[in-house]
């Protein structure tokens, strides 16, 4: 399969960079084709264009890459911090700019785009791996846990992605080594379970 990788922290080095790296190790030790992006280091640029938003607007070579990586993805796993509650901003950006009509998702003919969007994407199954520094009775209780809504909600059912686990790891700012090695112990586990090894890499046909 061909998973997609999206990493949005700006300091290299960051734990977040650690997870991202062990699902991509761990997606290519089952035998997976990785695509993967670390959107800060690429500099990716988050600002979305005017004329850009139209299904038939005009995107760079760029966008077009990441749409059609997208859309040939069979599985989508998303690392980023909690910042107020949302992704970082340049991650924000990739969903505005990638997740295009005609690409992620579209309107049924003729609701005037006022319907429920129709999914289109090909991945079946997505992984969102966050971190924190906010309690999980205080984001529970207080915030309501909006980064479950933006991710299963928002954007990943509504584009035709059903299957999503999503994983804070709190609290990054007091956590030891010991407990950074746990975390990223269900990574792996997760990974594995979601993108289990391919029967073909499992069993190579000999020629």
């Amino acid at each position: 399969m061909r998973i997609l990788i999206v990493l949005g922290h700006p300091e290299q080095g960051s734990f977040n960079h650690t997870i991202a790296e062990t699902c991509k190790l761990s997606l290519e030790k089952n035998g997976h084709k990785v695509i993967y992006h670390d959107l800060y280091l690429e500099k990716f640029d988050p600002n979305l264009q005017g004329e850009e938003i139209p299904k038939d607007g005009k995107i760079s070579e760029e966008i077009q890459k990441h749409c059609d990586e997208l859309v040939s993805c069979d599985g989508i796993i998303v690392v980023h911090p909690n910042w107020w509650g949302m992704p970082p901003a340049i991650l924000k950006g990739w969903i505005d700019r990638v997740f295009r009509p005609d690409v992620a998702y579209k309107f049924v003919e003729g609701d005037s785009g006022e319907g429920v969007p129709v999914g289109l994407l090909k991945a079946k199954s997505a992984l969102v791996f966050n971190t924190s520094n906010t309690s999980a009775e205080r984001e529970n209780n207080i915030f309501k846990d909006p980064l479950e809504t933006i991710w299963k909600n928002c954007v990943f059912d509504l584009c035709g992605v059903k299957n999503v686990y999503r994983k804070m790891f709190r609290i990054i700012v007091t956590s030891t080594k010991e407990q950074r090695n746990e975390w990223l112990e269900i990574v792996k586990q997760k990974v594995d379970l979601y993108f289990p090894v391919e029967k073909l890499f499992q069993n190579p046909v000999e020629v």
